[in-house]
């Protein structure tokens, strides 16, 4: 497996730190936070985006992700939503990006058949411009469907090769799945992994891989069963704790942890 971390923990650092942070510390690929405060966005020009995809380029690094906050099952207009993920599915292409994260977002109001199938309905559309820009969009284990189970239900309903899941391993614990039943739900459409690990299911300070409750050995132990050969992103989630300890001091340590879990799995 290939490892890489989210600018989410590195909240607005440059390019050229976060590609540095990259090569010095042995990761493999970035995935990079599609937001207006973040140096990339869909708002970046044309100039802007060939400067990135050479940083990258020449650094060895790969840009495994754009995360992007498109919310494919809250209600509203579809044309809002789809213009969203379309932007953000450019990026990637003009990045050289694979995959583009989504939300399900759906609201406490809506029973979950109808937030299924708005979300259905726009990720079949979205697969189209998938298709055309050669990136994958994945719906990530989060909010109102954050089991695999619960991912499911929507991707089944898309059916279609460009749409594909976001496994967060902290959402499919905390809405009580156990790897081995997250990684059969969303094997099928699986893209990659979010790794993290918390203080507790009821205060989720990001801490250092190893040092929270997460489960991380047995998501591990599941891939490696399976002959999974993807990608492994941490995930820390440093902008929404602003407390918490920064992410460069424990990159190293970090993919020294990864290392020996999949030394251990294998």
């Amino acid at each position: 497996m290939k490892l890489a971390f989210s600018t989410l923990g590195v909240p607005g650092l440059p390019i050229s730190d976060v590609v540095r942070l990259a090569t010095t510390h042995g990761y493999h690929g970035v995935e990079l936070r599609a937001h207006p405060e973040e140096p990339v966005h869909p708002g970046i020009g044309a100039d802007e985006r060939s400067e990135v995809a050479a940083e990258f380029k020449a650094a060895g690094v790969e840009v495994l992700g754009i995360a992007g906050y498109a919310r494919v099952a809250a209600p509203g207009d579809d044309d809002v939503v789809l213009g969203e993920i379309r932007a953000l599915a450019e990026l990637a292409r003009d990045l050289g990006a694979p995959y583009v994260r989504v939300f399900p977002g759906g609201t406490d109001g809506q029973e979950p058949a109808e937030a299924d199938a708005v979300a259905a309905r726009r990720l079949g559309t979205a697969a189209e411009y998938g298709a055309d820009l050669g990136v994958r969009i994945l719906l990530e284990t989060h909010d109102s469907h954050r089991t695999g189970a619960a991912a499911t239900r929507v991707l089944g309903l898309v059916g279609h090769r460009q749409v594909g899941a976001l496994w967060d391993v902290m959402h499919t614990w905390l809405g009580g799945e156990q790897p081995q039943d997250s990684y059969a739900a969303l094997s099928p459409y699986l893209g990659y992994v979010q790794v993290k690990d918390v203080v507790s299911a009821e205060d989720t300070t990001p801490v250092a891989l190893g040092a929270g409750v997460l489960p991380l050995a047995e998501c591990v132990e599941v891939l490696s069963r399976h002959g999974w050969d993807g990608w492994l992103c941490w995930e820390y989630e440093k902008r929404w704790y602003e407390d918490a300890e920064p992410l460069a001091g424990q990159l190293e340590a970090g993919r020294e942890h990864l290392g020996r879990l999949l030394n251990e799995s294998a």
